[in-house]
């Protein structure tokens, strides 16, 4: 499973629980949902560091493989890619 879905998966687990702990408090329900998406935020800072971490490597690596891959095909199409000896 990527580091994507795991982090996810966790901020909205994180706040399922935290809107069902605010359930049983008499507040409006678009209040509730405001709070529990403040909470759940601050929470996810700290618990869900690793796979933040983990998910930002991924993203990182993935855009050094595109650069890299751009850079490439930008050389072959300028004609940069001639292996040495093969000129006529």
């Amino acid at each position: 499973m990527s580091a994507a879905v795991k982090y996810t998966l966790g901020r909205i687990g994180l706040f399922v629980v935290v809107v069902a702990a605010l359930w049983p408090v008499d507040l409006n329900i678009f209040l509730k949902l405001m709070l529990a998406l403040a909470f759940s935020a601050a929470l996810s800072f700290f618990l869900l560091r690793g796979w933040r971490d983990e998910m930002a490597g991924e993203m990182a690596g993935a855009a050094e493989r595109r650069r890299a891959e751009k850079e490439r095909l930008r050389s072959a199409l300028a004609g940069d890619d001639e292996q040495p000896g093969d000129e006529s």
